[in-house]
């Protein structure tokens, strides 16, 4: 999500290819950018980047495929990735989606006052990574201080918009013509098999170990179809989504590359974060790292308001749908969902805490964030693959063919980064679901209807059961964090 969104929904102008190319792009890029030289650094080598890379670009673009053709097919589902599970699944099943989604992006944002703290513990090293109780302390500052702000009606404006944008994408340039001037071919060679077994299982695991932050980088990839209204032409929301995503995608790749030709492999790795700014500091000196960083800490605060924004609206259009309790629907008189920021910014408030209680602060955060989200875009994939086989709205063969394909391979591709998350990330993620179903289940009351199901209770169960053997994994050590 983007301040542009929101500066569209009070103009509704029709905008052109182009625009709605350059909204698709900006909805994408964001801070996971910065941090992908060390991430794929520490898992992988050249090859398996591109095996990565080759993975999640066909995925994610099957993904903004399926947001497309949903929006087309079914305009009055409105509410995004909770209304499609709960049309798809059952009230449960579309509760956990929206509950899942507000928590990844709880921890998203988590995920940005860690590396905001991380990026000015050069001029104060007593923040440390971000995770010392001095970060805990200016992390609640700033939190708290976005929350009053928002409460006052401080809306998404068009300057906080291209001053964010510019933010984001100068460094980002600047980072890769750089390197791909001063490119050393010697450490790409050398980079190449990412130091593991020169077999193609051995490389397809390492890839594996880079879908996590994959996935967060593309998080906001379902705002293209929400895109569709201001569009001039409707066919051009496809095109856009095509040349939007395959240029983020090519940017995205060639941060990954470009990393392997400044430096070898172990001093990725180990780079602090953001890792981009270590990269090109190797390359051209100090100014390099302090020109990353700045643009960094103003992407990041733009990018805080608006997933701030985002995670409120989250629990708010549930509520009134229903699904959530009646007192999430409150508002104040700048027209501000009170009791939805407040239990977002709380969300926020008890991760900070929590991170000085991680071995790795920002990884961690990161893992959370995309792993809270996967069930919620596999249960999109699942819904659009469902409108194929019962061939609801469909009458053109043609089209249905063609949808069919898209939301297969979205929803194999999604049952895959469920599977490459590992077993941890699950339990972790049923941690948060458990309780989350309290919110449910008082909603449900307040409307007088039945709690659960007979399949509910056994999905809620299993959940219950999840979150019980993650406890007890944690306690034990068998799962670390």
């Amino acid at each position: 999500m983007t301040t542009t969104d929101a500066a569209l929904g009070q103009d509704q102008k029709k905008v052109s290819l182009p625009t709605l190319t350059a909204m698709v792009v900006g909805s994408m890029i964001g801070a996971g950018v910065f941090l992908l030289p060390r991430r794929f650094g520490t898992e992988t080598g050249v090859l398996g980047a591109v095996i990565a890379w080759t993975i999640a670009g066909t995925g994610m673009l099957m993904l903004a495929f399926v947001f497309q053709r949903l929006a087309v097919r079914k305009p009055d589902l409105d509410a995004g990735i909770y209304a499609y599970a709960k049309a798809g699944f059952g009230d449960y099943v579309g509760f956990n989606a929206a509950f899942g989604f507000w928590a990844s992006a709880c921890a998203g944002n988590t995920s940005y006052w860690v590396l905001i703290n991380a990026t000015a513990s050069e001029l104060f090293p007593e923040l440390g990574a971000g995770d010392t109780v001095l970060a805990v302390v200016v992390s609640t500052i700033g939190v708290w201080t976005f929350h009053l702000l928002i409460l006052q009606g401080v809306k998404e404006a068009a300057v906080i918009n291209r001053i964010v944008t510019i933010a984001k994408v100068v460094p980002i340039l600047v980072f890769i013509v750089l390197a791909l001037v001063l490119f050393d071919g010697g450490y790409f060679a050398g980079n190449f098999w990412g130091g593991g077994d020169r077999t193609f299982a051995s490389v397809f695991d390492q890839a594996k170990g880079t879908m996590l932050i994959t996935v967060f980088v593309f998080l906001g990839i379902e705002g293209a179809s929400v895109y569709s209204r201001y569009a001039k032409k409707r066919s051009d929301v496809g095109r856009a989504t095509v040349i939007g995503f395959l240029g983020v995608l090519g940017v995205f790749s060639l941060v990954t590359l470009v990393s392997y030709g400044a430096l070898p492999r172990s001093q990725l790795a180990e780079a602090e974060q953001p890792s981009m700014a270590s990269v090109l500091e190797s390359l051209v000196g100090p100014w390099g790292s302090v020109f990353i960083k700045a643009g960094v800490v103003l992407s990041v605060l733009g990018a805080y308001l608006a997933w701030t924004l985002m995670s409120a609206e989250i629990l708010y259009i549930p509520a009134r749908a229903g699904d959530m309790p009646r007192f999430l629907t409150r508002v104040n008189a700048k027209g501000a969902p009170v009791a939805a920021l407040f239990m977002a910014t709380g969300l926020v408030q008890v991760l900070i805490i929590l991170k000085l209680f991680v071995s790795d602060a920002l990884d961690f955060m990161l893992d959370l964030t995309a792993s809270l989200a996967l069930v919620p875009y596999l249960l999109a994939a699942g819904y659009a693959l469902k409108l194929t086989v019962t061939r609801e709205t469909y009458d053109d063969r043609r089209s249905l063919r063609a949808d069919m394909a898209f939301a297969a391979v979205a929803t194999a591709y999604t049952a895959f980064l469920v599977y490459a998350a590992g077993l941890g990330h699950l339990l972790l993620s049923c941690i948060l679901y458990a309780p989350g179903a309290a919110l449910y289940i008082v909603a449900r009351r307040e409307k007088k209807v039945r709690v659960f199901t007979v399949a509910e209770a056994v999905l809620f169960a299993a959940i219950v059961i999840g979150a019980v053997a993650g406890v007890v994994s944690l306690a034990t050590g068998a799962i670390t964090v």
